[in-house]
C-alpha cells in the first residue's frame, strides 16, 4: 500500500436493470466482455457481467439485470469514466429502468480474476460501511459439489444483520460467478464471514478444489448514486463524491446527485447525533424490506 511505484486501483461497479427493449443491447455488450472498454483511459482491468434472477445469486439468470465492473488507475481516471456523456455508463443509463454506481478502493484483497489483480490503497474502516467481492472460477468437474453448498450460504447473507445490499454476478452461466455485498461496518462483515454456512461451504470449496481461479476483495466506499432494486442509495448514509460534469436529472441521467465527501459526512453528524451514521439507522428498515421482499434466492 506504501509502494509509490503500485497502481492506484480505484474500482466502479455499475448495475442496471436494462428496459425490455433494451435486453438484446445488453446481453450484446456482456457477449462482448470489455472489448467496448479497451481504449477507456486509466482502464487497468473490466468485466462485463450478468446476473441471476432477480439480482439474485443463483441457477437461474436474469434476462435484464446486468453488472459492469471497471477498474482504473488513478480516481480522476474514475471520474471522467463516470461523467463521460457518450461512454458506456451514459449507455448503460439511457437503456436503464433502473441503475447504481459505486466507487470503491480496495482494503485487502487475494487472488486474480482474469489473471489480473486489484490493489489495496485504503486502511480498514473503524465505523463506515465498507463492501466486499468474492469471485472465482469454477471447474466443471466441480459445479455440482459447489452449487449444493450455495442455498444455505443464501439464506445466511439474506438473514445476515448488517447486509445493505447483495448482488450475484457473473461471467458465465453455472461457472464463472461472482457476489458483491455492501455492509454497515466491518464488524458486520465479519460476523457473516465466521458464521455457520458461509464458513461451511468456503471450507468445502477449497478443501474440494472447486475453484480454477478467485478473488477475493474488500472495499471501502467512496462514493454511491442511483438506486437497486426500488432502495436509493443514498439512502444508505454512504459518502458521495463531486463527480465533475456528471449530470443529475433528464437524457436517461436521473438520480441524487454526488455530494462531496465532506458535506455527506456534516450531513450525517448533524442528522443521527454523536457519532452515528444514517447508515446505522437505516439499516434494519432496508434489511426488513428486503426479506419480505424478496426470496432467499433473490438476496445474493
Amino acid at each position: 500500500m506504501n509502494d509509490r511505484h503500485a497502481p492506484d486501483h480505484v474500482v466502479v461497479l455499475l448495475l442496471a436493470a436494462l428496459r425490455p427493449a433494451a435486453v438484446p443491447w445488453g446481453w450484446w455488450r456482456v457477449a462482448r466482455g470489455a472489448a467496448a472498454l479497451r481504449d477507456e483511459p486509466g482502464l487497468s482491468f473490466a468485466r462485463a457481467l450478468g446476473s441471476g434472477h432477480d439480482g439474485g445469486f443463483g441457477l437461474r439468470p436474469s434476462l435484464h439485470r446486468q453488472g459492469l465492473l471497471a477498474v482504473f488507475d488513478s480516481q480522476d481516471a474514475a471520474w471522467r469514466f463516470l461523467a463521460c456523456t457518450h461512454g458506456v455508463v451514459a449507455a448503460y443509463r439511457r437503456r436503464a429502468a433502473e441503475w447504481a454506481a459505486l466507487v470503491l478502493r480496495a482494503t485487502s484483497s487475494r487472488g486474480t480474476w482474469g489473471g489480473q489483480t486489484i490493489v489495496p490503497t485504503r486502511p480498514v474502516p473503524a465505523r463506515e460501511a465498507v463492501a466486499a467481492l468474492t469471485r472465482a472460477s469454477i471447474r466443471p468437474s466441480k459445479a455440482a459439489a459447489f452449487w449444493r453448498m450455495s442455498p444455505p450460504a443464501e439464506h445466511a447473507l439474506a438473514r445476515a444483520d448488517g447486509c445493505l445490499l447483495a448482488v450475484g454476478l457473473g461471467e458465465a452461466p453455472l461457472l464463472r460467478q461472482a457476489t458483491f455485498s455492501l455492509w454497515r461496518d466491518q464488524a458486520a462483515m465479519d460476523a457473516y464471514a465466521r458464521s455457520g454456512a458461509h464458513q461451511a461451504a468456503i471450507h468445502a470449496a477449497y478443501r474440494g478444489g472447486h475453484f480454477s481461479e478467485s478473488m477475493f476483495t474488500r472495499f471501502v466506499p467512496l462514493a454511491a448514486q442511483g438506486s437497486w432494486k426500488g432502495w436509493a442509495l443514498a439512502g444508505l448514509g454512504l459518502p458521495g463524491c463531486g463527480v465533475p460534469g456528471v449530470a443529475t436529472a433528464g437524457a436517461g441521467m436521473e438520480g441524487p446527485e454526488w455530494r462531496s465527501s465532506e458535506a455527506r459526512a456534516g450531513r450525517a453528524t448533524t442528522e443521527s447525533g454523536e457519532g452515528r451514521s444514517p447508515a446505522e439507522r437505516t439499516t434494519r428498515r432496508w434489511q426488513d424490506a428486503r426479506r419480505s421482499s424478496t426470496g432467499v434466492g433473490d438476496a445474493i
